[in-house]
């Protein structure tokens, strides 16, 4: 029986792939929602409104040096996977020898433009020291997501699964105790949240480094066919379209973080206030609204390597099979959280966080779940088949449209405004994605 399973696994990599990556994800997600809920009542609302503040710029980082690269990674390990006489380690090492001098430009620069930053773009001061800490994970956030990229290309989700846990306790652990010596003195500095954040990135580095020389594949010892130049030619060609368009759709999604406090203040609330909201919104009602997503991540994560196996094989039969049954499943998914939402929404916003405001966020972004799951999968399909260009083109998109209720909309009835922007630019984004997977389809029949 044993020996049925194990076979059973070894033929269907999606699915114990996704039952594995969605259980540690699951508890992932468990910690770091108690974690969430412990930064609420330790610094407040108006504080998590600032520590919200610095994720355009970690979402720019992580775009720039780490995003597209894990991505290349994985596609070209899985090519070569199904290949003889490939080396499957030189996409790793072409992604190290390309991105390592950048993520340490960055750090240096993010260091050192701190001030300027958070003075002239986020216009919060506060937000200064956050960043120069932050930028210290920088290096190490890149190079763990090469190696991440190394193994789901190789569909093996158990090491980035179980490095994923590590961090999150080390994350979680580290700000707790730096919290309680902080107590003693009286107040706790913001500061706190972001260095559990860089010594969790280091951390994890660290353990997935050596896991990965531990089980580094035995391949051919001779050197004539590696070909490194050309692997880093491949790479490039592949992570600078998906570098650039993460690039544009984060710079357009800081553009919207930003404006939506000062939107806030001509609406008539406070600077305080408004930070409040922000802090609220993204710190306390996303998360949880995310809570679910751990599934959904998963197969996206597992489908992009699939997808790009069954297209080199020439297996147009075996994607269209995978991307129906995504799509079932993901609205399936999506419709049981809205209804779930809708009922605990208020509920959760009350007895976890404490915030009434939280449990109205709860309920109205729990109508975005079906499109927002199905969404995230598609674009892992479309990934798969290459088709960056037009995932890049919907995200630009239905992203201008959403910019558009936060300039005329939120002035004129608050927060509301931005709600139904992010429910009409999920709507508008999941038909395009779907007509562009059926279109993929049309051709290839």
């Amino acid at each position: 029986m044993f020996h049925e399973i194990k076979a059973q696994s070894k033929a269907h990599p999606l699915i114990t792939g996704t039952l594995l990556l969605t259980l540690t994800g699951m508890l992932s997600r468990l910690i770091g929602f108690f974690y969430r809920i412990y930064l609420s009542r330790t610094f407040g609302e108006e504080q998590m409104g600032v520590y919200q503040l610095i994720s355009p710029i970690t979402a720019l980082s992580f775009s720039l040096c780490s995003a597209a690269y894990q991505t290349a990674i994985s596609k070209l390990v899985a090519e070569r996977s199904v290949k003889k006489g490939q080396h499957v380690t030189d996409p790793i090492l072409a992604g190290f020898l390309f991105t390592l001098p950048l993520s340490l430009l960055c750090c240096v620069l993010l260091y050192h433009f701190a001030p300027f930053l958070s003075e002239c773009f986020l216009h919060e001061k506060r937000t200064a020291e956050l960043l120069k800490i932050f930028a210290l994970s920088i290096p190490f956030c890149s190079a763990h997501s090469c190696i991440n990229g190394y193994f789901y290309g190789k569909k093996n989700a158990t090491v980035p699964a179980l490095i994923q846990i590590f961090e999150q306790l080390v994350r979680v652990s580290c700000v707790f105790l730096l919290a309680s010596m902080a107590k003693q003195n009286g107040t706790v500095p913001l500061t706190i949240a972001v260095a559990g954040i860089t010594v969790s990135e280091v951390a994890s580095f660290l353990l997935v480094a050596i896991v990965y020389r531990r089980i580094l594949p035995n391949e051919p010892k001779n050197k004539e066919h590696r070909q490194i130049n050309s692997t880093l030619k491949s790479l490039l060609a592949m992570a600078m379209p998906l570098t650039a368009n993460r690039l544009v759709l984060n710079i357009l999604q800081s553009i919207e973080a930003v404006s939506i406090p000062d939107r806030l203040r001509i609406y008539g609330h406070s600077s305080s206030e408004a930070l409040r909201i922000y802090g609220v919104l993204n710190g306390m009602a996303m998360p949880f609204l995310f809570f679910p997503n751990a599934l959904i991540g998963s197969l996206s994560v597992l489908l992009l390597p699939m997808i790009s196996e069954q297209q080199a094989s020439g297996n147009q039969q075996q994607i269209k099979k995978a991307t129906h049954r995504t799509v079932k499943y993901c609205l399936c998914m999506g419709f049981v959280c809205l209804a779930l939402f809708f009922c605990i929404g208020p509920i959760a916003g009350t007895y976890v966080f404490h915030s009434q405001l939280a449990g109205y966020f709860i309920r109205t972004l729990g109508f975005i779940c079906p499109f927002l799951y199905l969404d995230i999968t598609l674009s892992s399909i479309l990934q798969g088949l290459g088709m960056v260009g037009k995932i890049f083109f919907a995200n630009t998109f239905c992203l201008f449209l959403r910019l558009l209720f936060v300039f005329f909309l939120v002035p004129k009835i608050g927060i509301s405004g931005y709600l139904w922007g992010l429910l009409v630019s999920q709507i508008v984004l999941s038909l395009l994605l779907l007509w562009f997977v059926k279109d993929y389809e049309k051709q290839h029949t």
